[in-house]
């Protein structure tokens, strides 16, 4: 297997056969223009199984994000800006965080629709041992 390196032909396996296309996304991440911006976070989170409100830039949204592709899951990551993270956390009642009264949550997971929280909340499921049933129960893990 000298020579063979992971990723070096598109669309080929490493036997040389045509690999499978990857499957398509569950629910299509269709944009409706009538849709507000608020229908359709809401639209979103109670489509996908796991989804995650992220900024791009911030160090503990990457933790949360590879905490859950590690364990098996591939989320939903809605990358938002500093302005919008704002809008969306109104937008959705989400609770403050503790940087204070105008700080929101960052990153928001949902897991089946509900709202667990940023990453402590994710890490106290994950060392009780309840996020993977959690994540099996809403179809997000199939192990």
């Amino acid at each position: 297997m000298q020579g063979l390196r992971w990723g070096q032909m598109a669309g080929v396996d490493l036997a040389g056969k045509r690999a499978a296309p990857p499957p398509p996304p569950a629910v299509p991440l269709s944009i409706d223009a009538a849709e507000t911006t608020e229908m359709r976070m809401e639209r979103l989170i109670t489509e996908n199984p796991v989804v995650i409100f992220s900024k791009s830039s911030c160090c503990i949204c990457h933790v949360m994000k590879r905490l859950l592709c590690t364990i098996g899951t591939h989320p939903t990551v809605i990358e938002l800006e500093d302005g919008e993270m704002d809008r969306a956390a109104a937008a959705l009642g989400l609770p403050p965080s503790a940087g204070g009264p105008a700080a929101p949550p960052s990153p928001a997971v949902f897991i089946g629709g509900t709202l667990i929280g940023g990453l402590e909340s994710l890490m106290a499921l994950h060392l009780s041992g309840l996020l993977v049933p959690r994540l099996r129960e809403v179809g997000a893990l199939l192990l």
